[in-house]
């Protein structure tokens, strides 16, 4: 049975659970041969306030965006996705994914994990799916842990 998606969106933050969901998107991806988005956003609220104590902070973040998303597209390709394109960005993830880069690539599904690293987050203003679900113009699937 065909769902009639051509290009999945996968949020990613290296937790558990957006693996969970790289895992989805990468079966989904090959089942219904669509293209994949990898995606990773940089939270710059978050580095911002502390980057005045460590400069090389943002830095660092990039690397380990730039190294995961790698992983993850390796991770793609070797499962058998044949279009698989990776978007390492900087902002707030719960607007860049259902807003810009879903936009962008004229997504059809978004993926991502129940929760991510940012609990503290999560518990004060909500989790970045309950805010990609509510914004996004596509389905979106939220992954939970099982």
């Amino acid at each position: 049975m065909s769902l009639d998606y051509q290009t999945i969106l996968v949020a990613v933050d290296g937790s558990t659970e957006s693996e969970l969901a790289l895992q989805k998107a990468i079966t989904l991806a090959v089942k219904e041969e669509a293209k994949l988005i990898i995606s990773y956003i940089i939270d710059i609220r978050t580095y911002a306030s502390i980057e005045h104590y460590d400069p090389t902070l943002t830095e660092q973040a990039e690397k380990f965006g730039v190294n995961l998303l790698k992983k993850y597209q390796k991770d793609a390709t070797d499962a058998g996705v044949f279009d698989v394109e990776t978007v390492l960005d900087h902002g707030s993830a719960k607007v860049k994914i259902p807003k810009d880069i879903a936009t962008k690539f004229n997504v059809d599904l978004i993926i991502a994990g129940a929760t991510g690293i940012n609990a503290v987050e999560r518990i004060l203003i909500g989790s970045v799916s309950e805010n990609i679900a509510r914004r996004a113009k596509c389905d979106v699937l939220i992954v939970r842990k099982q």
